[in-house]
C-alpha cells in the first residue's frame, strides 16, 4: 500500500466514523431512541477503538515499508562498493600486467615474479571480498576472524584477536568498507612490514567504536607516511567515507599502529 492510500484511509475513517453515527442516529430507526449523553460516549469509545486499531496496523505498515527501503538501499550501496572494488581491482591488475610485461621483455624475472604474486595476491583479496552474498547474513566478526584465519596460514605471522562488536552495530554498507580497511592493512602488513606478530582489536561500544592494528616489523619513516603510498591513501578514503578518524604511527625497527576510531550513526 502506498503512503497516498494511507493519507486517504486516515482522513476518511473518522469522517465516515462519526458522520455516520450521526446520521444513523438521527434518521435510523434503532438509534433514534439512544439519548445524546449515551451517543456520545459511545461514538468516543468506537472512535478510540476503531483508530487505536487502525494506528496500529498504519504504522506497522509504515515501519515495514521503511524497513525494506533502507535494506534496499544498504544493498544497493553494497553492490556500489562491490562494483569500485570491482574497477579497482581491474585498473590495478591492468597496469601490474603491463609492468610484468615490461619486466619479462627487459629479462627481469625476479622483479617479474614479485608483480605475478602481487596479481595473485590482489585476485585472492578480491574475490574473497566480493564472493559473499549480502543475503547471507554472515556477522561482520566472523567474516573477519574467517579471512584473518586464511590470512595467518598464508604469512605465518602471529596473530591476535580481539573482538567485540554488537549485534546490528554497522550497516551492510559500513561493515564491507570496515572489512576492506582490515584487509588493507593487513595485507601491507604481509608484503611490506617484515613482521612475526600481528594483532586487531575491535570493539564497539553505544555510542563508539575502535579497531586497532599492529605488528612488530620493521616499520616506516615518516616521509614514507605520504599520498603516493596506494594503499594508505586507499585506507584514508575509507575512513572518510565512513566518518572516522585514523591516526597511523611507526618507528623504524620498532613496528607500526594504525588507530580508527568511529562513531555510532544514528
Amino acid at each position: 500500500m502506498v503512503y497516498r492510500d494511507l493519507k486517504w484511509i486516515t482522513i476518511l475513517i473518522p469522517t465516515i466514523l462519526i458522520g455516520g453515527f450521526e446520521f444513523l442516529r438521527h434518521s435510523g430507526p434503532f438509534l433514534q431512541g439512544m439519548s445524546m449523553e449515551t451517543g456520545n460516549y459511545f461514538i468516543t469509545i468506537l472512535t478510540f477503538i476503531v483508530s487505536f486499531a487502525f494506528s496500529n496496523w498504519m504504522f506497522k505498515t509504515i515501519k515495514e515499508q521503511n524497513h525494506r527501503i533502507s535494506s534496499e538501499r544498504e544493498i544497493r550501496a553494497i553492490y556500489e562498493e562491490r562494483e569500485r572494488l570491482a574497477k579497482e581491482l581491474h585498473d590495478n591488475i591492468a597496469q601490474t600486467l603491463f609492468l610484468l610485461n615490461v619486466n619479462l621483455k627487459k629479462g627481469k624475472l625476479n622483479d617479474a615474479q614479485g608483480l605475478v604474486n602481487s596479481i595473485d595476491s590482489n585476485l585472492r583479496q578480491a574475490i574473497y571480498n566480493l564472493r559473499t552474498s549480502p543475503s547471507e547474513h554472515v556477522t561482520l566478526s566472523k567474516r573477519i576472524e574467517s579471512w584473518l584465519d586464511d590470512w595467518n596460514t598464508v604469512s605465518g605471522i602471529d596473530l591476535k584477536i580481539s573482538i567485540s562488536i554488537h549485534e546490528n552495530y554497522f550497516t551492510p554498507a559500513e561493515e564491507v568498507q570496515l572489512f576492506s580497511l582490515i584487509q588493507e592493512a593487513f595485507t601491507n602488513i604481509r608484503k611490506h612490514s617484515v613482521a612475526n606478530c600481528a594483532s586487531l582489536h575491535f570493539k564497539t561500544r553505544p555510542n563508539d567504536w575502535k579497531l586497532i592494528i599492529e605488528d612488530n616489523g620493521r616499520g616506516f619513516s615518516e616521509n614514507e607516511i605520504l599520498p603516493s603510498k596506494y594503499g594508505l591513501l586507499m585506507m584514508k578514503e575509507g575512513v572518510s567515507k565512513l566518518g572516522a578518524a585514523i591516526d597511523i604511527s611507526s618507528e623504524k625497527n620498532l613496528g607500526s599502529k594504525i588507530i580508527i576510531k568511529g562513531v555510532k550513526k544514528q
